[in-house]
């Protein structure tokens, strides 16, 4: 069996490690921090089985004056910022055309009609399963206007195999009675779940690997480069490390490897946010998302989670204090028993134009491997991204078409 290196300890590369160390391979995890933090940590950690319509699709272009100026617009761009994100925002539009979006969709849906499967033996693990809540995502709309114009998607999805159910306004209060009778109209995704704890859930799983021989090296890798029979790694005290296989899977930062490895990748990332209202869990029992305002509220461990909101401005760590109080107050007038957060978070996902991840091989080696991009559905496509990623590995035939996600399309 191989020396395997994964870098990165999200939702993609800590199920990588699962599905290698389960085909026997000797795996080496590069990542500076623990399990599950940095976006694995902060998201809203739903088992989005319906989510294969992309960020850019055709509304956007009849949205876009709403997105850019209404001050409850979940959408932002750093304008500073403009003149480096032009070529992605430029792809970013080109690829929100209807026929576009609907080969994106499927592609999505390709990969999430396996998103289960790719957990179902890993939730075996002792504990995992302990972090699973078995409650359907309800995504709702305070605008008659809006539901109507998320037929087209919801069709869309039906065609491609998601289970929902549409409901109006006694529905809505009959699943959630603390919501504020605001909403005129919902959606309930079968099928879908989520984690009381997405950061709980990767540290357990953790454990588990370490015990059955998963090495993990504290520091981040600097450099890589494949070679005939291996790939070298360069860490960031300029110690090498030589391993058969190198599976690419740090987020938003996975561009410069790429790069290394001969493959342009237009990769940037969404800023993503969240608030936790503590001790607020009860208040509702499913993940409920606002869809004007681009976010869900989450009942974890912790408290309500409000998750959500896209913001493009690259790296850096200054919050957007605007996005912070629009899921704050968002929030309380979904929930008016909330009170006020005691945390906030920014993240960062890593967001392709086309809303599609890349998973596959690399132009250099086949023996570097990439599993990066997920944006918005990292934990639902990490078991089954796990499973693709132990094939290219041991040289199986994939049961997907790896086409649409290679990292030449572009």
């Amino acid at each position: 069996m191989a020396e395997v290196a994964v870098l990165g300890a999200g939702f993609i590369g800590l199920s990588s490690a699962y599905w290698l160390l389960r085909d026997g391979h000797r795996v080496t995890l590069f990542d500076p921090l623990g399990p599950g933090e940095a976006a694995s940590y902060g998201n809203a950690g739903t088992f989005a089985n319906y989510g294969c319509i992309p960020v850019n699709n055709p509304d956007v272009f009849r949205n876009l004056p709403n997105l850019l100026f209404s001050a409850t617009s979940p959408f932002r761009i750093r304008w500073g910022y403009v003149p480096h994100l032009a070529p992605w925002l430029a792809r970013f539009l080109l690829a929100a055309t209807p026929k576009r979006c609907e080969a994106s969709a499927r592609a999505l849906a390709s990969l999430l009609s396996r998103a289960f499967e790719g957990y179902r033996e890993m939730l075996a693990v002792d504990g995992l399963s302990s972090f699973v809540r078995q409650r359907e995502c309800l995504y709702l709309y305070s605008n008659a206007a809006s539901f109507q114009a998320a037929q087209r998607s919801l069709a869309l999805r039906r065609s491609l195999g998601v289970r929902f159910q549409n409901i109006e306004r006694d529905g809505i209060q009959a699943l959630e009675p603390n919501l504020a009778p605001i909403f005129a109209n919902g959606t309930l995704f079968g099928d879908s779940w989520f984690l009381s704890d997405p950061r709980g859930f990767l540290q357990m799983l953790h454990a588990s690997m370490m015990s059955q021989g998963l090495r993990h090296e504290r520091i981040a890798i600097r450099s890589l480069e494949p070679r005939s029979g291996s790939v070298r790694l360069v860490d960031e005290s300029g110690r090498m490390h030589d391993a058969g296989h190198a599976i690419i899977c740090t987020g938003a930062s996975s561009r410069r490897f790429a790069q290394q490895c001969g493959d342009r990748v237009p990769l940037d990332t969404e800023r993503g946010y969240h608030v936790r209202f503590p001790g607020t869990a009860p208040l509702i029992s499913r993940p409920c998302g606002w869809a004007e305002r681009g976010f869900y509220m989450v009942p974890m461990d912790g408290g309500i989670r409000a998750a959500g909101t896209v913001e493009l401005g690259g790296y850096g760590p200054r919050k957007n204090p605007a996005l912070l109080n629009l899921i704050t107050t968002s929030a309380q007038e979904a929930l008016p028993a909330l009170q006020q957060p005691d945390s906030t978070w920014l993240g960062f996902r890593p967001s392709l134009p086309d809303g599609l991840p890349v998973v596959g091989r690399s132009s250099a080696s086949p023996r570097a491997v990439y599993a990066f991009g997920h944006q918005h559905l990292g934990v639902t496509l990490g078991g089954v991204t796990g499973s693709v990623v132990a094939d290219l590995v041991a040289g199986r035939a994939c049961p997907l078409d790896l086409e649409p996600y290679s990292p030449r399309r572009f």
